[in-house]
């Protein structure tokens, strides 16, 4: 599909600072006012952001890709996880092809191996598959994964060593080092783990967040957890990063959690709501999201610019790291992914 060029004039400000280390990307819906029958066009998908202030989407108008990941060797080369499969463009987002079969549909994340890019890992809701041949196969690679409870939301390449993935599953997070030829569970949950992060400065420095086990931390690559004092374990946490301008900053959001962050490399943490929007007026059970209601959160490593994706609102930001907010505008989106992308060579 040609690239359309969205001018969204709201948005102008959202990388004003973007320095030049890394290119700007998020997978987003943007479906305000739409309804099935509806006349509104909306676009959805994957956005990059220009030197300009625009966005250009790329690829399809598809409004479920949820993860996104890109060839080191070749920026050109990326694959999306969406309802649909796996699409993979080898032009830059010009053509795209889905290049997974109709039994394995909906997968929530893919992650390419930086050491060895052709192999690619694709979290599945029955599983985990990986291409070793930049996406033309998909052999499921399950060795060691519980026969019920492999549904795995996240999964993330050690970018240190070749062939070492840890995965997060509804039954715990699991560790591979062979390719994904076995795996074994390195921290038990009773439910999913919604996302993994390993530290831009500290390899050995991982993160995870989960549904009702709070924020995990581990230090030695993934092999031990532990679960961050402060960090919310009777609500589901939709993600968690780090800052990676500061080593020592990290933020997460969720339903009704809003915005935490930590300044003090996960010792305590705080909440950063006040100038998100709270509840609205004629507030509707279950028909509108609560208040301070985060989808995603993401941290651009040039600035410190602190991102929040609100449920039913907007997209906002903030400067100081969650102290005060102001919205960038993108109404009643939900913004999937943010992505910061090192500069080739980088």
């Amino acid at each position: 599909m040609n690239s359309l060029r969205i001018a969204w004039f709201f948005l102008l400000t959202a990388g004003a600072a973007l320095a030049a280390g890394h290119d700007f990307y998020i997978s987003a819906a943007t479906n305000r006012n739409y309804v099935v029958g509806s006349v509104i066009v909306t676009v959805n998908g994957i956005f990059r952001h220009e030197a300009n202030g625009e966005w250009t989407h790329i690829g399809n108008n598809d409004t479920s890709v949820l993860g996104v990941d890109f060839d080191p060797r070749d920026h050109g080369v990326f694959y999306a996880a969406s309802i649909n499969g796996c699409w993979r463009t080898l032009d830059a987002g010009k053509t795209w092809r889905c290049c997974t079969s109709w039994d394995m549909t909906e997968p929530m994340e893919v992650s390419v191996d930086p050491h060895a890019p052709d192999n690619v890992y694709l979290a599945l809701p029955d599983g985990i598959a990986v291409s070793p041949d930049r996406g033309q196969t998909w052999p499921r690679r399950e060795n060691g994964l519980p026969d019920r409870g492999k549904y795995t939301q996240a999964i993330r390449v050690d970018r240190t060593q070749a062939g070492r993935v840890l995965a997060g599953c509804e039954t715990g997070i699991y560790l591979t080092e062979n390719g994904a030829q076995s795996w074994r569970r390195v921290f038990p949950t009773q439910d999913v783990v919604t996302d993994l992060q390993q530290s831009p400065a500290d390899p050995k420095l991982w993160l995870a967040a989960t549904q009702s086990a709070g924020a995990l931390i581990s230090r030695d690559g993934g092999l031990t957890w532990a679960v961050m004092a402060g960090t919310p374990t009777d609500k589901t946490i939709y993600n968690i990063t780090f800052d990676g301008s500061n080593p020592a900053r990290f933020a997460l959001c969720g339903w009704t959690i809003g915005v935490m962050t930590s300044e003090d490399s996960g010792a305590t943490w705080t909440e950063r709501n006040a100038g998100l929007p709270g509840k609205k007026a004629g507030f509707r059970m279950p028909c509108d999201p609560p208040p301070h209601s985060v989808w995603r959160v993401g941290v651009n490593p040039d600035t410190g610019r602190l991102y929040a994706s609100v449920v039913g609102e907007a997209l906002y930001a903030s400067d100081d790291f969650g102290r005060t907010w102001k919205s960038l505008g993108l109404e009643g989106s939900a913004v999937n992914r943010f992505i910061f992308l090192p500069h080739a060579g980088n």
